[in-house]
């Protein structure tokens, strides 16, 4: 692609990396055949190379943002499923990043808008305000109904949907602290407690924990470590994202002082954003090096199961796995056989849904700021899990699990929680009385 920019422009080195993204786009639309929007709504500019030319010419001409670009950037999930299928490698991460940025700093939204956006940057990051907002959904949820027929106040109500009925207790294990290998000391990693998913299912960390310490390594929970900003970073505000990565950056680099094998992380979204904070803080002169060198050490934990010698399994399910691979996973990690991998290592026999390349309509914030399409991908996707014929759905990442629970009509577990069974952890408590075929355990 073509571009214009002034040597002024291109001084910025914001304007300077976007326009090295945009010259590399061909416009060849083979991105369209895999957008989720694109797919479900049918409008160019809903597709990526749409967005790219609606962003191009907003940074081309030195302009703030208007109401048709912040419509349509809005609606794109970040799902990254364009960069799989680009052959130009154009990284749209980053250009539609740098778009959300400057969307935020040049543009006022309506109120409504403001306030919810405002809201969730403020209560989702931290664990402690998120669990009382759960908790005080139960007041609002009877005005559900009545939210959802005023269009300003939908994405209020699509939050009350999705707050589940019982808040879990807070767990132990996510406060600071060191876990002692089991046996011979193999490794020792340091483990991303996160925010919305200790909330919303701490039993996820705690079977991480578990397993990793029995195959003989030593996990370490970090002193002040927090959110990893993909929440806000993904709303444009780049100063909380970066906020929440260098303190986390400094968290993990006290750690390293140790020895740490890796940064064991269980929410794919944040895995894809804590890989990308060496380019996040590039331009910061304190923390480029560090930051690119914690970047290198996250694994996502499937990803750094793989390369341990697992033993063989303790217990054999033989339970028929749907396997959902999340956007951040396969389209920001390039995660794509681990998972399934040690799944049909572990005893599953995994079966893949079809358009497993679309997402489900989580995305972060996107189910609640973008209700009515994130409403048409999760159906789209529970239709398809649901034709597998599964006994049971694993994906790795909390976002996915919240969006699906309800419309997969099988139980939906974090995909290490099937794998600490299979390696001698407790069964995970969401499969019930889920029939399983031939049993065994070694003695």
């Amino acid at each position: 692609m073509q571009t214009t920019f002034s040597p002024a422009q291109l001084a910025d080195p914001h304007i300077a990396e976007s326009e090295k993204i945009l010259r590399k786009c061909v416009h060849c639309g083979f991105c369209t055949a895999t957008c989720p929007t694109y797919v479900t709504l049918g409008n160019e500019l809903d597709s990526p190379r749409g967005r790219i030319y609606l962003i191009k010419d907003m940074l081309e001409n030195g302009r703030p943002a208007d109401a048709e670009i912040v419509t349509h950037i809005d609606r794109c999930l970040s799902c990254l499923a364009c960069m799989t299928t680009c052959p130009s490698g154009v990284n749209y991460m980053h250009l539609v990043d740098h778009a959300r940025a400057h969307i935020e700093k040049t543009w006022r939204r309506p109120l409504a808008d403001r306030l919810m956006r405002g809201l969730l940057a403020a209560v989702l990051p931290y664990p402690g305000r998120f669990r009382l907002a759960l908790k005080l959904a139960a007041f609002g949820r009877p005005f559900e109904r009545a939210f959802a027929s005023v269009p300003a106040l939908k994405p209020l109500a699509a939050m009350l949907r999705l707050a589940p009925l019982s808040v879990p207790a807070a767990s132990a294990q996510d406060r600071p602290g060191a876990y002692p290998a089991k046996g011979a000391r193999r490794g020792r990693v340091a483990i991303l407690s996160g925010c919305a998913q200790p909330v919303l299912d701490p039993g996820i960390n705690e079977a991480t924990t578990a397993l990793l310490t029995r195959l003989g390594i030593e996990v370490v929970v970090p002193e002040r470590q927090g959110c990893c900003g993909a929440l806000t970073h993904h709303m444009g505000r780049e100063d909380s994202a970066l906020d929440f990565a260098r303190k986390n950056v400094d968290a993990w680099t006290r750690e390293m002082r140790n020895g740490l094998d890796a940064i064991i992380i269980t929410t794919s979204g944040c895995g894809t954003t804590i890989k990308d904070y060496g380019f996040m803080l590039r331009l910061d002169p304190a923390y480029a090096e560090k930051a690119a060198r914690i970047s290198a050490l996250a694994k996502d934990v499937t990803e750094y199961l793989a390369t341990l010698d697992l033993p063989e399994p303790s217990v054999r399910p033989g339970l028929a796995v749907a396997y959902h691979s999340a956007c951040s996973m396969q389209h920001g990690q390039k995660i794509v056989r681990q998972p399934k991998d040690l799944l049909a290592k572990a005893g599953f026999v995994v079966r893949e849904p079809r358009e497993g390349h679309l997402c489900c309509g989580s995305a972060g914030t996107y189910n609640i700021l973008q209700p009515e399409i994130s409403a048409k991908l999760r159906d789209r996707k529970a239709k398809n899990i649901a034709a597998t014929g599964a006994d049971i759905v694993a994906a790795g990442n909390i976002g996915c699990i919240a969006q699906i629970a309800d419309r997969a009509g099988m139980p939906i577990v974090h995909t290490v929680k099937l794998l600490d069974w299979a390696y001698g952890g407790e069964r995970p408590a969401a499969l019930g009385g889920t029939a399983a075929n031939g049993l065994t355990r070694n003695s």
